[in-house]
């Protein structure tokens, strides 16, 4: 009575799982012909010869053909061709020793094309990518000499000089060697040139207004930052005009002195003495002066750039 002596628990150990219910075999041929017409023509003949859309990535020319092709385009004038083959470069063979001279060869070819903001930031893309490498100097290059030649006459906004001066200043600093430096050093006395005119311009046209802070405020960016230029001279003659007008005549004495004591002959500086003397006046600097301390340290910054 073995059996009528089996607990609950055992009992309950003993069960067997019940079957499952067979599943209906559904078939698969007639599923099949119903999925394939969604799939499209193209994706059926794909699916049965094996070929892929993605197969065409692996075709693409070598990256010394390619390469081989831009720069032929370039050397025809087609400038803009040339910019998409280089490019095609860098986007099908990023890792091949090319893609890195093809995308600042991009550069070159769109600001030879006029396409300046193409230019811009393709060769952006250089020197963020590629900084300090050989092709780096051409890349700013690049970037300030597409600022350059959008830039306007000093009646107009000097956005694009100061952005020039910019990258000119760049590249003088980091390239001092480079083929692209001497010229670079050129087009900055240029861009100043530019920026002291239009700073020169503001300030007469307060100074006829009777505006005589702002003119001031106008001519002090000419002798603090362009010192180099043509306009210096009319600035120092100018903030004596501008002190006298508001009888702060210390500040008036100290812009001739310097004016005379650097530019002796100027016509500015004749006119300036003439000005003091009607006050009885005479040229005298203050070496506390803000016009004397700018000078004097625009010339300790040349001297150290031009050692005798």
């Amino acid at each position: 009575m073995a059996v009528a002596k089996m607990t609950r628990k055992t009992v309950w150990r003993c069960r067997l799982p019940l079957p499952l219910a067979p599943l209906p075999l559904v078939p698969l041929l007639p599923l099949l012909l119903l999925l394939l017409p969604l799939a499209g023509c193209s994706s059926v003949s794909s699916f049965f010869s094996g070929s892929d859309k993605t197969a065409e990535v692996g075709n693409a020319p070598p990256p010394e053909q390619l390469y081989s092709s831009a720069d032929q385009l370039l050397s025809a004038g087609k400038f803009e061709k040339a910019a998409e083959k280089f490019e095609e470069v860098d986007r099908e063979h990023p890792y091949a020793p090319q893609a890195r001279r093809a995308l600042v060869m991009a550069a070159y070819a769109y600001y030879r094309d006029g396409k300046y903001n193409e230019a811009i930031k393709a060769a952006k893309r250089y020197t963020t990518l590629h900084p300090g490498t050989k092709e780096a100097a051409l890349a700013h290059h690049v970037i300030a000499m597409s600022y350059f030649n959008r830039i306007n006459d000093a009646d107009r906004d000097q956005t694009w000089t100061k952005k020039a001066l910019r990258e000119f200043q760049i590249l003088v600093r980091r390239y001092p060697e480079s083929r692209y430096a001497k010229e670079a050093q050129n087009r900055i006395r240029i861009c100043k040139d530019v920026l002291a005119a239009s700073e020169m311009k503001v300030g007469r046209y307060y100074l006829r207004k009777g505006n005589y802070l702002a003119a001031i405020n106008r001519f002090k960016a000419v002798v603090v930052n362009y010192q180099t230029t043509r306009h210096v001279e009319e600035a120092l003659a100018r903030l004596t005009e501008a002190y006298m007008a508001l009888g702060i005549k210390s500040e008036a004495q100290t812009a001739a002195a310097v004016l005379g004591h650097n530019f002796p002959e100027s016509k500015w500086y004749k006119d300036s003495y003439t000005l003091l003397q009607s006050d009885g006046l005479a040229p005298r600097e203050d070496t506390g002066s803000w016009i004397s301390r700018a000078w004097k340290g625009a010339v300790k910054s040349v001297s150290k750039l031009n050692p005798l």
